[in-house]
């Protein structure tokens, strides 16, 4: 349990900045922060979903910014369980853990020779890109300058991580929100990667129960726990000022949310305890109700909002920060109206 000193200090260090100051990214690493899902035996904090959940529920409630950088990063290194074994350990057992991040869009090119790679492209929404020490990308696959086709016969796609000195940063992040988590595009220009650092989301080659989890399903609540981070401090920022009746309506969609992710968690977990497979129709229905709860916050938040004054339209007021990074949140491609019927 953090302490509230510790919180007050993390959010004076975070309100108005554009980036992380040194003394926060000290703090993320010497919690080891980017490593909640990776085992203890790589240099991890191998936590479990539920323990994990509520760190990153924790995160957010300090920072939205805070939160999202360090669920999508921890994500990507989370990518150790789909890596090649050499390639872990290359990466995790060094002096410097790695910081993974990147984009999930496949808008790039690797064109396959043999044993390598050569990459090209250009990425947009890589969350953490100033942090980084290296970059995950989803490329379709080239043979002889034409498309790899999958059984299906659609695109072959393949994921790779490159180190951050083989990628440009292109600082195009100008969002309203989210400010910190400086989530900029990069470019690769024809870049030769062996093919041990490319790996593919459903091959997992770690055994601890983390990685039994279906990655859209591991997306799905792991953001949504950042939604329900944020809310609760805004409602923590908005009850100085509102009555309980004027606040009851985001009250209520942040208990059914607490209740929701924590039994989901739970059963996910039984799941794989159990041996059992996940099945599409379980998927959906942690989709959806995750959908249908960051609509009911959005609901809350704007009904709420029209009451709070003059004060939460400054920017320099924790209120008008929250509700930026709030909303900014909700067009994550996972939770926007276009992705509201998909699982990603």
């Amino acid at each position: 349990m953090m302490k509230r000193n510790e919180i007050r200090q993390l959010r004076e260090q975070n309100l108005g900045v554009t980036v992380f100051v040194s003394e926060v990214l000290e703090w993320i690493g010497n919690h080891n922060l980017w490593n909640l899902w990776v085992p203890k035996s790589y240099g991890g904090l191998e936590l479990s979903l539920s323990e994990g959940l509520q760190k990153l529920k924790t995160l957010a409630y300090i920072d939205g910014s805070l939160g999202w950088t360090i669920t999508l990063c921890s994500g990507a290194n989370y990518f150790v369980g789909n890596l090649d074994k050499d390639i872990a350990q290359l990466l995790f057992l060094n002096e410097r853990p790695p910081i993974l991040g990147g984009s999930g869009g496949v808008f790039g090119v690797a064109e396959e020779y043999e044993g390598y790679y050569r990459i090209s492209g250009n990425w947009q929404y890589a969350t953490g890109s100033l942090y980084l020490s290296h970059f995950t990308l989803n490329a379709k696959i080239l043979k002889n300058g034409k498309e790899v086709k999958e059984k299906d016969g659609s695109p072959m796609v393949r994921s790779f991580v490159l180190p951050k000195e083989k990628v440009k940063v292109v600082p195009d992040w100008d969002a309203m929100g989210l400010v910190a988590t400086v989530t900029h595009s990069f470019e690769v220009n024809d870049v030769k990667i062996d093919r041990k650092y490319s790996f593919q989301y459903n091959e997992v080659y770690l055994s601890q129960p983390i990685f039994k989890i279906p990655f859209s399903l591991f997306v799905d609540i792991t953001l949504w726990v950042n939604y329900l981070g944020m809310v609760e401090h805004f409602l923590e920022e908005s009850q100085p000022f509102l009555s309980d009746k004027k606040l009851q309506s985001l009250k209520t969609a942040i208990s059914y949310a607490n209740q929701k992710i924590f039994h989901f968690s739970e059963e996910i977990e039984n799941t794989i305890q159990e041996q059992k497979c996940f099945t599409k129709e379980y998927m959906q229905k942690v989709h959806s109700c995750a959908v249908d709860s960051v609509s009911d916050f959005s609901r809350a938040l704007i009904e709420v909002y029209p009451n709070l004054g003059i004060k939460a339209c400054r920017k320099e007021h924790p209120l008008n920060q929250i509700f930026r990074d709030y909303f900014t949140a909700t067009q994550h491609h996972v939770f926007s109206r276009e992705g509201k019927n998909n699982i990603h």
